[in-house]
């Protein structure tokens, strides 16, 4: 519960990218600053000057860790793209901190991804054999040599042909010395939009970005488009004709920023409606709601006010802990939730409680949740799940991807509930997980239903080792 934050779940990257505004790479600083929940492993920054030449900065750590005045004022130009990491597939280290940056005879160009693909494999083989040598061992830079094509013709039509090699999530941003192309995945998995500021084109992986640095919302790109971006403006293009709107449910769950609109969906507006569902379907006798911080928070609110029971802050975080999930041991991760979290004592000695998360991965968190609650005096401690329980892996960039990471795999529910130490244990359906956001035909559910929108390839079989599934 919350294990995301600090156990197992892990959030995917950022991508944001700037045209055509001057001095532009303390706006870009800015943007991967409001994008810092989606990756703090690492981050980049590629910028093109005036004469076409690109330059980057990147390192391990967060945004504010890895840059400075001087670094960002080596980063000349009016265009520019950046990036924030959490590491999916290929492991961490500074070779695959992206921008990814690369020389070609048929011009320079840099890329951003956040996703994952699924046949990953297939195309490095596929590209080995006609004889691509790779920088790291990142799935993103499989596009950059799927694109490095010779002859003529714009390079809209190499990375067309390219886009349609890959299966699974992605928002990628390319930026050339001319331009900026904005691509996202024909199953709309992960979300990519559009800001104006001033005179240029601002593009992010959430629109919270938008705000801090003044720019006006635009539009998402759709399912399978390319935006490009250069001095004729926007141009659209559609890599493919086959189109789904399989937005990643976590994105909504979890991921994104409270303050972030997903697909004209408030991510806070979405989380508060699931805690109103979630009473209506899961309703528990007791005294306070409490919300595990900080994304369980609006869906505690939802379910204080559709119940009537008083929403209180029974645990305060401490954000000032490094985030526990770097922790190597198990017996660490534990401790690290204790320096995280705290029960307020006097507000829940005595109380019946509803523990209001959006998840639970591994378990461990959760029942050290309860047990913190029961320590501070808490009478009952009913849980209650804010989307519906993680049975399967998530091959799209999100860091749950064998079986034996997640509790509910195997266990039924009263076996989960045991486990944690909860009075009793609920969670949100599917039906109201999709309702939570108004308008949505649907989502991608595979990490709850194991029904996978893409072919996988030959991630289920890495996924069930024991071949139980």
């Amino acid at each position: 519960m919350g294990e995301h934050v600090f156990d197992s779940l892990h959030e995917e990257c950022g991508v944001f990218g700037v045209y055509g505004v001057d001095n532009v790479s303390p706006i870009i600083y800015y943007g991967l600053h409001s994008l810092q929940h989606r990756g703090q492993e690492g981050c980049g920054i590629v910028c093109v000057d005036e004469k076409g030449n690109m330059s980057r900065q990147r390192g391990l750590g967060l945004v504010s860790e890895v840059f400075d005045e001087a670094k960002l004022a080596s980063l000349k130009g009016r265009m520019g793209i950046g990036h924030v990491r959490y590491s999916t597939s290929g492991g961490g280290g500074l070779d695959n901190v992206q921008p990814f940056f690369f020389r070609h005879k048929s011009g320079d160009f840099a890329l951003a991804h956040n996703g994952n693909l699924v046949n990953s494999r297939q195309l490095s083989d596929y590209l080995e054999s006609r004889g691509s040598l790779f920088h790291s061992t990142s799935d993103s830079e499989l596009l950059a040599h799927l694109i490095k094509k010779d002859g003529n013709e714009p390079r809209i039509f190499a990375i067309i042909d390219a886009l349609n090699m890959l299966e699974g999530a992605f928002a990628f941003l390319i930026m050339t010395k001319n331009r900026i192309y904005a691509c996202r995945d024909k199953y709309g998995l992960r979300p990519l939009s559009i800001g104006r500021l001033g005179d240029g084109y601002v593009v992010s992986s959430e629109t919270c970005a938008f705000d801090v640095i003044g720019a006006t919302f635009v539009r998402d790109i759709e399912p399978g488009e390319i935006v490009t971006i250069d001095d004729k403006g926007l141009r659209s293009n559609f890599y493919s004709k086959f189109q789904r709107r399989k937005m990643c449910a976590m994105e909504y769950i979890y991921f994104a920023r409270p303050d972030s609109d997903i697909e004209g969906c408030n991510v806070h507006a979405y989380r508060k409606e699931s805690g109103r569902r979630l009473f209506r379907e899961a309703p528990a006798d007791a005294d306070i709601v409490i919300g595990v911080p900080d994304s369980s928070l609006s869906a505690a609110m939802g379910y204080s006010e559709a119940s009537g029971i008083p929403y209180e802050m029974g645990l305060i975080k401490n954000k000032y802990v490094g985030r526990t999930f770097i922790q190597p041991s198990q017996e660490l991760r534990e401790k690290g939730v204790k320096m995280k979290l705290s029960a307020v004592h006097s507000i829940v000695n005595g109380k019946r409680i509803v523990l209001i998360d959006d998840s639970i991965v591994r378990g461990t968190t959760s029942r050290r949740i309860v047990e913190m609650l029961r320590e501070a005096g808490a009478k009952e401690v009913h849980v209650r799940i804010a989307s519906p329980a993680i049975t399967h892996p998530c091959f799209y960039g999100v860091d749950i991807s064998v079986y034996e990471e997640l509790l509910c795999a195997r266990r039924n529910k009263d076996e989960v509930r045991r486990i944690i130490g909860a009075d009793s244990l609920e969670f949100l359906s599917l039906e109201s997980a999709l309702k939570s956001a108004p308008g949505r035909s649907e989502m991608c559910f595979a990490c709850f239903t194991g029904d996978y929108p893409t072919a996988l390839y030959q991630s289920l079989e890495e996924a069930n080792k024991d071949g139980k599934f």
